[in-house]
């Protein structure tokens, strides 16, 4: 009895030319699918980046109000919405100014770095009355800005066009 081999060489050609393409398909998916993976996180990384100078910029406000409480009870820090940049006075830095003229500097500086920081924002600080007892006033903080991308997919940031708009509110007791 003879037995036949059925299979040949001649009939399995090109079988592991098959596998090593399919397996390139997949690690291809892979590999894109790393890249969009890439691309979201370095997108959210720019948007918290922007909360987080928002959050600093509030901050430093807010001290700037508290180490000038006179002026802060009086309502010089108080600005309406605004988005462009008070033009700054005398420079309390490197002279001596009175509380008033420390306010509006303190108020000139701090636009001027909202304003650079952070695309095509606004802000508000409103007072609301002193507390009769206590003498301590309430600020609110509200910075906004234009969280803008090329597209929703994209990295790139636009310097004009329309996006996410973002807001930040701190409250501040003074």
């Amino acid at each position: 009895m003879t037995i036949h081999n059925c299979s040949s060489a001649k009939n399995q050609t090109g079988f592991a030319m098959l596998e090593v393409l399919v397996s390139l398909a997949l690690i291809a998916i892979v590999l894109l699918g790393q890249v969009g993976l890439q691309s979201s996180a370095l997108k959210f990384n720019k948007g918290a980046a922007l909360r987080m100078q928002a959050v600093l910029l509030s901050d430093e406000i807010t001290e700037r109000i508290e180490n000038n409480k006179v002026q802060a009870q009086a309502g010089s820090y108080e600005v309406a919405a605004a988005s462009t940049p008070a033009a700054i006075g005398t420079d309390c830095m490197n002279n001596s100014c009175t509380s008033t003229a420390l306010a509006s500097y303190d108020l000139a500086l701090w636009q001027t770095r909202v304003a650079a920081a952070l695309p095509g924002a606004t802000w508000t600080i409103t007072r609301l009355p002193d507390t009769p007892s206590s003498g301590m006033s309430t600020f609110t903080i509200v910075l906004t800005w234009q969280d803008r991308r090329d597209n929703a997919n994209s990295i790139h940031y636009a310097t004009t066009g329309t996006g996410e708009t973002v807001s930040l509110t701190a409250v501040k007791v003074v």
